[in-house]
């Protein structure tokens, strides 16, 4: 179990390294995917650095997670695709759905309950003596 949770973790990091990179290299084809336009430079350079941190981090988080199999690697992936998750969600009662809404969130969960899986699996790291 320990081996497949790294392989999916690892294939996460993988997806959120190439949505990090289409948003460094382009902003504007990567917006379009995620329901967003570019207003002006601002925006543009809001898109670049944001998101492609965003995604940047949780893949860092995954793969160093994953690699060593430390669960306290995964809670910044974790945190940042829980808040997502629970925006998203916030979003969809405020404002009702909208048609795609269902994939983003599910992307999100997903993140989310793999992590915990494997937080669960790997245990609470003992303490240096």
């Amino acid at each position: 179990m320990h081996v497949i949770l790294s392989a999916i973790l690892l294939a996460l990091a993988i997806l959120d390294l190439v949505l990090g990179t289409s948003f460094l290299v382009d902003p504007a084809g990567a917006a379009g995917d995620f329901g967003l336009a570019i207003a002006s430079t601002h925006g543009e350079s809001t898109l670049r650095g944001d998101m492609t941190a965003f995604f940047y981090v949780t893949a860092v988080s995954l793969a160093w997670g994953a690699w060593k199999r430390r669960p306290e690697a995964l809670l910044p992936a974790l945190g940042l695709f829980g808040i997502a998750f629970i925006g998203r969600f916030i979003n969809v009662i405020a404002q009702g759905p909208y048609d795609g809404w269902m994939m983003p969130m599910a992307v999100e969960a997903f993140h989310c309950i793999v992590i915990t899986v494997a937080m669960r699996a790997w245990g609470v790291p003992k303490p240096d003596a």
